[in-house]
């Protein structure tokens, strides 16, 4: 049986945190099966390079150093580990505003995992290259599906099945509840659904994490 949506996320992504947090309120509501998966923004922008913006690759690396313990989570409890780990790391940098994961990033993914029900031994892996081959495959899984001139967060709707469909985004500034949260899901399984390519704009409220 396959999940009703897959969620591609890079744990420092603001906007993808956000839309997770959304996706979360829906899926409390409905009861949707959510697949928590992989897109690394470091092996994004691996191509294209950093120049001189060692801000974005120093975060782009930490987002990869966490994706490694959700795999390891993973490994341990499944889907459900990934998902308590996502939303106790997401809580602490965005929410909380901690930068920990870039000054020191065991001691702080030791901290997540105790706070996700975790074993703590799974912040090892934040240094464990083996788990690169499972981000990676999935982060191309996700461009696979939408192009690559996209970032996170990367959704599919229905996975495997005739009507699925994926789409980047959407980037929203603030979390969606109630009744808010189920009306922008269905606008958007059904501009997905229809194959739209694009709808954009370029200005952005600050992201708001309450």
């Amino acid at each position: 049986m396959h999940a009703d949506l897959d969620f591609f996320f890079d744990p420092v992504c603001p906007w993808a945190w956000i839309t997770s947090r959304w996706v979360a309120e829906v899926q409390s509501q409905r009861s949707y099966d959510v697949s928590w998966k992989f897109i690394s923004l470091r092996m994004v922008n691996a191509e294209r390079g950093y120049a001189n913006n060692s801000q974005y690759e120093a975060i782009h690396n930490a987002g990869l150093q966490g994706l490694r313990v959700a795999s390891a989570a993973r490994s341990v409890q499944g889907n459900a580990g990934v998902a308590a780990f996502y939303t106790a790391l997401g809580t602490a940098i965005h929410r909380d505003g901690r930068r920990d994961l870039l000054e020191n990033p065991h001691a702080f993914l030791s901290e997540i995992a105790t706070n996700a029900s975790l074993p703590k031994t799974i912040a090892d892996a934040y240094a464990d290259e083996a788990h690169d081959e499972v981000i990676r495959f999935e982060t191309e899984i996700a461009l696979g599906r939408t192009g690559k001139d996209v970032g996170t967060p990367i959704l599919t709707f229905n996975p495997k099945a005739v009507n699925e469909a994926s789409l980047f985004g959407p980037v929203i500034s603030k979390i969606p509840r109630g009744d808010e949260a189920t009306k922008l899901w269905d606008a958007v399984q059904t501009i997905a659904e229809f194959g739209v390519a694009e709808i954009k704009r370029s200005l952005r409220a600050a992201p708001q994490f309450d």
